[in-house]
């Protein structure tokens, strides 16, 4: 019986290997539990682990570590591929102000811990693990436990002991601060569907409307000329000719007259100049287009060849090629303006205007074959988290801090991804994964790195929270959860009008917490809390991240 004595109590590779196995296993199937509609999720990993620690099941401390930072880094990275296309255009306008309210959050999140750091006396390391559980922040867990082995050359184990006293409240705490927003202002979800409706057409990024010509300074002019007399942004995707009345599929050659119909595609902001300087808007929709003339279809196609990858649209010359009009992009949900100078990346959707014919030679020379893009394009995933090793190993000196700051194995391979995810496609790298691809990197990641922090701190778990102060953390996780996330909610509703739906999203996204933001979802019925959730959740992550290394290069 020695060979069971040494799979389950030795340090050999397969006793490691049924430990994770059975660790993660376990924690995946009781995370699925909801207790009053709230669960844990794949959080309960951690709980596992922490309990067979308690036992005595243990793994090689150097194979705990590689393991732990190895699944940290995919985690990371997987996140800033999935909301990396995002991340620049969540600053505009209405994610200005949401970016601004999370990182107010993080901030204040950031103020109670240190305040209540020197009301306690309970060490900086301890309260950052603390803080991360209380917002529910994996990476910044990782990135604290990361800063102080640099300092030290050694682990602290009440980083991570902090982190799993405080967690199971964290989510308690962020999903009860948003029910009370609810209460506090008596919010009525009815009330507030009706509101969404009212701003629809506001929030929308593309807005199709159709024009008549009465201006007599573009009659006899072509598109091109007009686009730069007008100096806004649109595209025409079809001209009804007044004097034949015939359907064209518009390019900035096409020359238009008086009484001439425009099917334009524009932003909201811009709709009013555009329509004010070309003439006046008609009552034609896109199917009124499509019943004049039948030949004339419009069409969604996958970009999937790796050919057309970074390619701009006056590269490509579709328009001249194939006779048919480009006339708006969708990339990560988000619908883009068909601009010349704008490059394709994988995956995208590209909406086309042409006669069938002329469709499915588009179809040929962009893929349109979704087989291809569930290819895993593994090399740009291991050149991006090479570069954001280098990146986060890199050492940055700020006046007044000590110790130099490092961006760590959390911070570089998110910030390399998200670029990675924007500029790739320019340099010819394929960086799209499809969603499942994507989660599955994730969940394999994030259940390495909660493993391996429960077993390194489940041997001493329950003593330290019965006899260390492990209760009076938990009371102190409360508090950093709580008073951020009320301040936070009433500046949002009562100052910045947010609708509550919206307010929900950034709550959660605030404090990166999927549970909360299954609650909100499940509550309003609608996809505007994981919009702001989406929004936030960059700028969020990064400085949670930032944060836990700077308070403890700080005050250690």
């Amino acid at each position: 019986m020695d060979w069971l004595n040494d799979l389950l109590w030795g340090e050999g590779v397969a006793h490691t290997v049924l430990l994770f196995a059975f660790v993660i296993a376990i924690g995946i199937a009781l995370g699925k539990i909801k207790i009053f509609g709230i669960s844990l999720g794949i959080t309960f990993v951690l709980f596992v682990g922490i309990l067979a620690g308690h036992f005595g099941f243990e793994a090689n401390n150097e194979v705990l570590h590689f393991m732990k930072e190895f699944g940290l880094i995919l985690f990371v990275y997987s996140i800033g591929l999935q909301v990396g296309p995002g991340f620049f255009s969540s600053f505009k306008k209405g994610g200005i102000q949401l970016n601004m309210l999370a990182a107010g959050t993080v901030f204040l999140a950031v103020i109670v811990t240190i305040t209540l750091h020197f009301i306690t006396g309970i060490p900086i390391q301890t309260m950052v693990g603390i803080m991360s559980g209380a917002i529910t922040n994996t990476p910044g867990l990782g990135a604290a436990q990361q800063a102080f082995y640099d300092i030290k050359g050694v682990a602290d184990e009440t980083i991570s002991m902090g982190y799993a006293v405080a967690y199971p409240l964290g989510v308690v705490g962020i999903i009860f601060s948003i029910i009370a927003m609810k209460y506090i202002f008596k919010v009525k979800l009815e009330q507030e569907n009706e509101n969404l409706q009212k701003q629809s057409k506001q929030t929308s990024n593309i807005e199709l409307t159709s024009l008549e010509v009465k201006n007599p300074a573009v009659f006899g002019k072509d598109i091109k000329t007009i686009s730069k007399l007008v100096g806004q942004k649109f595209i025409v995707s079809r001209v009804l000719h007044n004097q034949t009345d015939k359907i064209e599929i518009a390019s900035s050659l096409t020359v238009i007259n008086e009484g001439d119909k425009l099917f334009v595609a524009t932003t909201p902001e811009e709709r009013e100049k555009v329509t004010a300087f070309i003439g006046e808007k008609v009552d034609m929709n896109q199917d009124d287009w499509s019943l004049l003339d039948k030949q004339l279809v419009s069409r969604r196609i996958l970009i999937t060849k790796h050919e057309v990858n970074g390619k701009s649209l006056k590269q490509l010359n579709i328009r001249a090629a194939f006779g048919v009009n480009i006339t708006r992009i969708n990339r990560a949900g988000v619908d883009l303006m068909a601009q010349a100078n704008l490059h394709l990346q994988m995956g995208d959707r590209v909406t086309v205007v042409g006669d069938e014919k002329a469709i499915k030679n588009v179809e040929k020379a962009l893929g349109n074959e979704m087989k291809r893009l569930n290819e895993p394009n593994l090399i740009p995933i291991f050149i991006g988290i090479f570069l954001g090793v280098i990146l986060g190993s890199i050492p940055f000196a700020f006046p007044g801090i000590p110790q130099p700051v490092k961006l760590g194995l959390a911070g570089g391979p998110l910030i390399i991804a998200i670029l990675m995810s924007i500029f790739g496609p320019k340099y010819k790298l394929v960086t799209y994964t499809t969603m499942s691809a994507n989660l599955m990197l994730r969940e394999i990641g994030i259940c390495f790195f909660l493993a391996c922090v429960g077993l390194g701190a489940g041997k001493n778990f329950v003593h330290t929270l019965m006899y260390e102060g492990g209760l009076t953390w938990v009371g102190l996780g409360i508090i950093i959860t709580v008073v951020p996330l009320f301040i936070t909610g009433i500046l949002g509703r009562s100052v910045f009008k947010l609708n509550y739906f919206t307010l929900m999203g950034l709550m959660a996204g605030s404090t990166t917490d999927p549970p909360a933001l299954a609650y909100s979802n499940a509550t309003a019925g609608n996809d505007i809390p994981a919009v702001s959730y989406a929004t936030v959740y960059p700028l969020t992550m990064f400085l949670r991240v930032l944060c836990a290394q700077l308070m403890i290069l700080i005050f250690l």
